[in-house]
């Protein structure tokens, strides 16, 4: 007599899903080194989430040196522009009319380029899912000479088959545990963009009027099924922005 089939359910690991926040750069940046270092002592499962800088903000990589320092004096709507360093590496990003993605996570093979490749796949696959295709940028070591991050495109970047870059991204490597965030343009604003990076030079994103929400739910049923994984909706705890406070 043949046995039943009995189908091997194995469960999904569960990550984290903050909901989306606005904050001010330094908090945000705060947050995702708190995430890193939460995770790497165990006691923080992966996680993803989705912010938004308010007030506007230029964000520089970790390492970078090579940027105007009238960056400091420009306003927008009144508000002095918040100058923020980033913890990972990269060139400078103007946060305005942009989205922001993090991963943290953990137990990825692979070089740092083929890291990247992993946890960009979920950014390809949501935007597929509104229309939009996407491919990896190819510039070479070059663009370390241009303080813009959206200036070129590496292959770690995604961009529109118009080759304009939309979504930049950086990573941070502590241990075994990975930080990957990326600044997705939306509605950049051509006249801030000249200010900030002293150009006239500005290729418009040539995409549909899709809202930041529905961009958040492409993305978050891609990483469902990109990573196999089940995401809970958590937001930051009382106790946990006591944490992440200290570290401002």
């Amino acid at each position: 007599m043949t046995k039943p089939y009995k189908q091997n359910l194995q469960p999904r690991p569960i990550w984290r899903l903050i909901p989306l926040l606005e904050a001010p750069g330094r908090v945000q940046m705060a947050i995702d080194q708190w995430l890193v270092a939460q995770h790497q002592l165990g006691l923080h499962p992966p996680t993803l989430r989705f912010y938004t800088w308010s007030p506007v903000a230029i964000s520089l990589g970790y390492h970078q040196s090579n940027f105007p320092r009238n960056w400091q004096q420009i306003t927008w709507k009144g508000e002095l522009l918040e100058l923020v360093r980033r913890p990972t590496g990269g060139r400078a990003v103007l946060h305005q009319g942009d989205l922001t993605y993090a991963v943290v996570t953990s137990g990825l093979n692979g070089s740092r380029m083929q890291v990247y490749q992993q946890l960009c796949e979920f950014l390809i696959r949501g935007w597929q899912s509104l229309g939009i295709e996407l491919q990896y940028g190819n510039a070479g070591r070059g663009y370390i000479h241009n303080p813009n991050c959206f200036g070129t495109a590496t292959g770690a970047d995604l961009v529109l088959l118009d080759g304009n870059k939309l979504i930049g991204s950086a990573q941070l490597k502590r241990g075994g545990v990975i930080l990957q965030h990326g600044s997705m343009r939306l509605a950049p604003d051509k006249e801030l963009f000249g200010r900030v990076f002293e150009t006239e030079v500005f290729q418009p994103i040539n995409l549909p009027l899709i809202e930041p929400i529905a961009v958040i739910e492409a993305l978050t049923t891609a990483a469902s099924n990109c990573f196999n994984i089940q995401l809970e909706v958590k937001p930051l705890s009382a106790v946990e922005w006591k944490e992440i406070s200290s570290l401002l």
